[in-house]
């Protein structure tokens, strides 16, 4: 007879923005490398269906799982840290738990009765909770619930984690991230904050079974004492969260005070051997050694850390492993011109033309894949940052002055970047685009065969347009190679111009695959790259 699953859920108060995905990401990395099989998932109390129609700037980038749902980055935080593939059950809000009841109530499902936030939006929510070990037995599933307490959005949220921790006795805990600030007036630490965020939750109806505390400095071990009395939690189940120099040394931070052992302990469960992992100190390693840089450009238009943070963090992982620190150097597209091109441009070992939506700054990353095409600068083009390397190479190699994509000109004649036939009678703008995951032929011959070491490969999609085929021999012949299509459709998944030292665009998001202990080879060989720019 198997083990129930157990269920992990993590709050967060004070503050917003404290890291509970990091600090979810770690929980299950070290229960894993006990062996533990686990899945994590995020819950949003926005009202958004999903977070594919929000602009970077409300919620960062938009990260998307293998069977094609727009989600949380935190999910991205998730599967860099655990190499588990997260799916549409990962990532549930508001929207989509209103809705699920809504269409409920409207088929008669709840046979007349008045539909209510108790009992049927909470038991919606629980339903989700649950649903991922339905499936496929987890060891442990571990709730991330997005904001902070004591909002309003989050309240039916709270009462479903109310109820099932007390109907699940032991299989159930509560982790509650707080903050502990800093007053230099003072020049002590304040734990106030924490002690009101735990009578929030206690106000619900929760009790924290562990409370981690966020901080910019060491908390000596009286604060931590300090804590545990006032909020009735052990004085062994109160740990902290330092700034650290990487999001990377949180787990081995997590595993110093314990916190997966008094996971364990809270759960009832027989400690298991101690974790394995002797990958992730290698990787550390690593990552302290690698001292020299290589400069990166990220030529877009979110000057927001987030709004690219799979990128970035595909580009740090691939610098590593490469044994170097990426110094990553935004270059907003909207200000580029011929003009200034080569002054942005300057000190950088390679750029990475950004997916986005939309013509703002697009003309920009046209001039920017111009000036690397010309000067041989290592140039990776993701999404939409391929489309401009297509449009630039047409408009000055193959002559069509007008070359555009229909997305940003719809009368051009020469539409080498067209809307997929199947996407022009869609009119709602959210999760009808091409998501997920779409398999790809790599032609033989080609460096992008030589860089995965395999025919075939299937990448992550989020795009409605696609190169028009109908100009593919004349790309052929004049020197930039259609090197990966869809087995299925023929559709150009990756384009490359050979003679170059590294010139390649991808229709799909590798960054979506790319992982802490198995960095995407793509990031890799591009990084190789530049490194041999300096």
């Amino acid at each position: 007879m198997r083990a129930k699953t157990k269920y992990i859920f993590v709050t967060g108060g004070v503050v917003s923005s404290l890291g509970k995905g990091i600090i979810s990401s770690s929980i299950g990395k070290l229960l894993q490398a006990r062996g533990y099989k686990i899945t994590i998932q995020k819950f949003d109390p926005y009202i958004n269906i999903d977070p594919g129609t929000l602009n970077p700037y409300e919620h960062g980038e938009c990260y998307v799982t293998q069977d094609g749902m727009e989600t949380d980055l935190d999910l991205g935080h998730y599967e860099r840290f655990t190499g588990i593939r997260t799916t549409r059950n990962n990532s549930v809000t508001t929207g989509r738990i209103y809705r699920s009841v809504i269409d409920k109530e409207r088929r008669g499902d709840y046979l007349g009765k008045t539909i209510q936030v108790v009992p049927h939006i909470t038991d919606e929510i629980k339903r989700r909770i649950k649903a991922n070990a339905e499936g496929e037995h987890y060891d442990f599933v571990i709730t991330e619930i997005g904001g902070t307490i004591g909002d309003i959005e989050s309240a039916p949220f709270m009462e479903a984690i109310r109820q099932m921790r007390w109907e699940m006795g032991r299989d159930a805990v509560n982790i509650h991230l707080t903050y502990v600030p800093y007053l230099n007036a003072a020049g002590e630490f304040k734990t106030k904050p924490t002690q009101h965020s735990v009578k929030e939750l206690q106000s619900v109806g929760i009790q924290p079974d562990i409370l981690i505390l966020r901080t910019e400095h060491h908390l000596e071990r009286s604060v931590l004492n300090k804590v545990a009395s006032f909020c009735n939690v052990d004085a062994d189940c109160v740990v902290q969260s330092e700034d650290l120099p990487s999001i990377y040394d949180v787990p081995i931070n997590m595993y110093k005070q314990e916190l997966d052992l008094s996971i364990l302990r809270k759960l009832g469960v027989d400690i298991a051997p101690a974790p394995d992992l002797d990958q992730w100190y290698r990787f550390l390693q690593l990552q302290k050694e690698a001292d020299k840089e290589v400069h990166i450009g990220l030529v877009g238009k979110y000057d927001l850390q987030d709004a690219y943070k799979s990128i970035r963090e595909s580009l740090l992982l691939a610098a590593v492993y490469n044994g170097r620190k990426a110094t990553l150097h935004f270059v907003n597209s909207e200000t580029i011109d011929e003009k200034n091109i080569a002054e942005q441009l300057k000190g950088l070992s390679g750029i990475v033309i950004c997916p986005g939506f939309g013509e703002r700054g697009t003309e920009g990353k046209i001039i920017a894949a111009s000036c690397a095409r010309t000067h041989n600068l290592p140039a990776f083009g993701i999404c939409l940052g391929m489309q401009m390397m297509v449009i630039e190479f047409a408009r000055n190699v193959l002559g069509f002055a007008d070359a555009h994509s229909a997305e940003m000109n719809p009368k051009t004649k020469h539409n080498v970047v067209d809307i997929m036939e199947e996407q022009k009678q869609i009119t709602n703008m959210g999760g009808t685009m091409r998501l997920g995951a779409y398999e790809c032929d790599l032609h033989e011959g080609s460096r992008v065969r030589a860089i995965y070491g395999k025919a075939h490969i299937a990448e992550r999609h989020r795009h409605r347009y696609e190169f028009n085929s109908r100009f593919k021999d004349k790309y052929e012949t004049a020197g930039m190679k259609c090197v990966g299509t869809n087995p299925d459709t023929d559709l150009v998944e990756i384009v490359e111009i050979p003679e170059l030292r590294w010139y390649i665009g991808t229709q799909f998001h590798p960054e979506y695959a790319s992982t802490v202990l198995h960095p995407h080879p793509l990031f890799v060989d591009f990084i190789k790259a530049a490194i041999s720019c300096d």
